[in-house]
């Protein structure tokens, strides 16, 4: 992408911005590299938890203050935790930026985790884990990353443990931050109608005067895969099922073409291979899909589906079959030519969204060092082949590589009479 800029601090900060003439709103925020996946056995649950806490009070605001900031002008304040990120990010008339600037910048560096706060929020997020425990959909997924990535940190819930969450403490806030910020580690990010001298100036008086902290902070790699079903026994009335396993990391030259193929499989639309195999033609499911995620050192590949728990069986078997096909025989010309225009619509229409592009501008500079273009994506996906495909299917989608897990309904007890 051409039309962004890029602004360097002395301490490493970047600052990127992409100005947008046509809209009046302004999105921004901070993408820090750390996520779940940096924790120590005794902090699970900790990055998760701090990006609670930033929003609790500061060195000069408290929590009240923090929240009515962005709301009394009609702007948004949000948050997110991943296995390798956090973002602290908001949304408001372009008008108001400097003061999500200035928000921004106080609670993500000046965050004081007050203790009658840490208190509080740690029945939110234990109320969370139990939200996610009555959602199986959703818990299956974090119950996978434990299945393919097991006694590795990328395993880990992100939400941490009830034991670990009940336990943390002041101290504990700040001796990860210290152990995990790096200021050549993360970057600002805009998106508004703005010009760029005017984000410059606000980073030069929100950013500059912070301390540099800079110095290696390695990742334990993954490794020792070991292929595993397991079945679980739930109190829920549909079955669900998760199929994948360990694939691409995000600086291999295949994770272009390996992510085309999982949307061929599994994507977002409705003809998808999958969708039309266990769907359409048979009427087992409600949703099917393909997923993959590329981390630092690795991948995840899995395929999510919920069904009757007297059809799981039969649609693991349909979902096998397809990945059989993908495995043993090449698209044609027809079948590679509508994948490839398919998802370059796709990542096309994902641009559209300016919040989105925000957040594709800062996690692509810190994954990959710079932003690809949409179209030197464009030019990789065309490049793709079906023996290329073929290949990768080969590499990733075989049974010896791909774990199960399944949710069960409990077993009903039968009454003695």
């Amino acid at each position: 992408m051409s039309d962004y800029d890029l602004y360097e601090l002395p301490n490493g900060i970047r600052v990127l911005h992409k100005q947008v003439l046509h809209t009046k709103i302004a999105h921004c925020g901070f993408l820090l590299d750390i996520g779940s996946r940096d924790e120590k056995p005794h902090q699970l649950g900790l990055a998760h938890f701090w990006e609670h806490m930033a929003f609790k009070g500061t060195e000069k605001r408290k929590s009240f203050h923090i929240l009515n900031r962005l709301e009394t002008v009609g702007g948004e304040l949000n948050a997110y935790t991943t296995k390798e990120k956090i973002c602290f990010y908001a949304s408001l008339l372009s008008t108001h930026f400097e003061r999500a600037f200035e928000l921004l910048t106080d609670l993500t560096f000046n965050s004081v985790f007050p203790e009658k706060e840490i208190e509080k929020e740690r029945g939110v997020i234990l109320e969370e884990m139990a939200m996610y425990h009555d959602a199986p959909e959703d818990a299956i997924i974090d119950d996978f990353d434990d299945v393919v990535f097991a006694r590795h940190s990328l395993g880990h819930n992100i939400l941490g443990t009830r034991e670990s969450v009940s336990g943390f403490q002041q101290a504990d806030f700040y001796q990860f931050l210290q152990e995990n910020v790096r200021t050549d580690r993360l970057v600002f990010s805009s998106v508004s109608n703005l010009p760029f001298k005017e984000v410059k100036r606000l980073a030069d008086k929100f950013l500059a005067p912070l301390p540099a902290r800079l110095g290696a902070r390695p990742r334990l790699s993954f490794s020792g895969y070991q292929r595993l079903e397991r079945v679980e026994r739930k109190p829920i009335t549909q079955a669900h099922c998760l199929i994948g396993g360990p694939a691409y990391a995000l600086h291999d030259e295949r994770r272009i073409p390996f992510f085309l193929l999982s949307n061929l499989l599994g994507g977002p639309g409705m003809n998808s291979r999958l969708n039309l195999a266990v769907r359409e033609k048979y009427g087992l499911v409600y949703t099917i899909d393909a997923t993959y995620s590329p981390y630092t050192d690795t991948g995840l590949f899995g395929i999510y589906f919920g069904t009757e728990k007297k059809q799981v069986n039969r649609t693991v078997s349909l979902v096998q079959k397809e990945l059989k096909k993908l495995r043993e025989r090449a698209l044609g010309t027809s079948q590679l030519h509508t994948s490839k225009e398919q998802l370059m619509g796709q990542l096309a229409m994902a641009e559209e969204s300016n919040g989105g592009l925000m957040q594709l501008l800062a996690k692509s500079t810190l994954d990959i060092g710079r932003v690809e273009s949409i179209n030197e994506i464009f030019d990789q996906v065309r490049r793709i082949t079906a023996p290329q495909l073929l290949e990768l299917a080969n590499d990733i989608l075989t049974d010896d590589n791909l774990s199960i897990l399944q949710y069960l309904p409990e077993e009903k007890v039968k009454k003695v009479k």
